[in-house]
C-alpha cells in the first residue's frame, strides 16, 4: 500500500507528521505540498493539520533519544529546501525514535550520511554569508547588505550580525527568498520588501546613490582601490578565486562593482 500525507511544508508541519504516523500506524511513502501532483498509484492520503502542541511532543521525544547538535544538524538541514530533505528527515526521525541507541553517529545508514552531507553544505553557504557581507550605509546611518545564498542560511547568521555589529542599525535581506532581518539597536525582526512598497528599490540589493551617505561612495571607492592594489596579477587564479569567493556572490561585492 502506497501512502502519501500532505503538509504545509514547515517544519513544524513536518514534525505534526510524525506524530500523526504513529498516531495513525502508518507510515509516509511520500511527503507532498498542497498542489503537488499525486503518484499515480497512491492508496492513501492523509491530510496533516500542522499542531504546534503535537510537533512539540515529538521534538521533546527527539530530545531523549539524540544531543542537542544532531537536533540542530535536523534544522539546519531543513534550511537547505531540498525537494528530498522532508522525506528525508521524517526517515531520520522514525529511526531515531525506534532505534534503543543513538543513531547520530551511525554514518553507515544512508539517511544518517546524507543528512550530515546537506547540513556541511548549508553550515558552508552560514560561514559564506558572514564573510561576503558587504554594508552599505545609507543617509539615515541605516546599513543595508544583500545576498542570494544557494541555501535558506540567512537565519543561522542572525545572532553572528547581531553581536558583530551591535552598534549600528542595520538590514541583511535574502533577496532570493524576498526576506530579510532589520536590527534597530535593541532587537532583530523580520521584513520583507514588496514591489509596490516605499522601500522597494532595495530589492536591486544596492543603494541608489541619492540614499547613500556622504561619505559611502568615497569609502567604497577606497575599498575597490584596496582590493585591485593587494591582488599580484602574477599570481592570479581564477579558478582557486572563484572556490574561495562563489561567484553567485560578486552581484553584491563592492569590490566587483565596477
Amino acid at each position: 500500500m502506497f501512502s502519501v500525507y500532505i503538509y504545509d511544508k514547515t517544519f513544524d508541519g513536518l514534525l505534526t507528521a510524525v506524530f500523526d504516523a504513529y498516531f495513525r500506524k502508518t507510515f509516509p511513502d511520500a511527503l507532498l505540498s498542497e498542489g503537488d501532483a499525486l503518484p499515480l498509484f497512491c492508496d492513501e492520503l492523509h491530510t496533516v493539520v500542522t499542531d504546534e502542541e503535537k510537533a512539540g511532543r515529538v521534538w521533546r521525544g527527539l530530545q531523549k533519544k539524540v544531543s542537542s547538535s544532531a537536533l540542530g544538524c535536523l534544522t539546519q538541514s531543513w534550511l537547505s529546501e531540498l525537494p528530498e530533505v522532508g522525506m528525508l528527515i521524517f526517515r531520520y526521525i522514525r529511526k531515531a525514535i525506534d532505534a534503543p541507541r543513538s543513531i547520530e553517529t551511525n554514518f553507515g545508514d544512508p539517511d544518517v550520511l546524507q543528512l550530515a552531507q546537506i547540513w556541511k553544505k548549508v553550515d558552508g553557504e552560514r560561514v559564506h554569508l558572514m564573510q561576503f557581507v558587504r554594508f552599505q550605509k545609507a543617509a539615515d546611518g541605516t546599513f543595508f547588505a544583500a545576498f542570494e545564498p544557494q541555501y535558506n542560511a540567512l537565519p543561522l547568521t542572525v545572532h553572528h550580525f547581531k553581536d558583530r555589529f551591535a552598534d549600528q542599525k542595520w538590514i541583511i535581506y535574502d533577496m532570493k527568498r524576498r526576506y530579510g532581518f532589520y536590527y534597530d539597536l535593541q532587537e532583530v525582526t523580520t521584513i520583507s520588501f514588496d514591489d509596490d512598497s516605499r522601500e522597494s528599490h532595495l530589492i536591486t540589493g544596492m543603494l541608489d546613490e541619492s540614499l547613500m551617505d556622504k561619505d559611502e561612495k568615497l569609502f567604497q571607492q577606497l575599498w575597490k582601490t584596496y582590493f585591485k592594489v593587494i591582488c599580484i596579477k602574477e599570481r592570479m587564479n581564477p579558478r582557486k578565486h572563484r572556490q574561495d569567493m562563489p561567484v553567485r556572490y560578486w552581484k553584491y561585492l563592492t569590490e566587483k562593482q565596477k
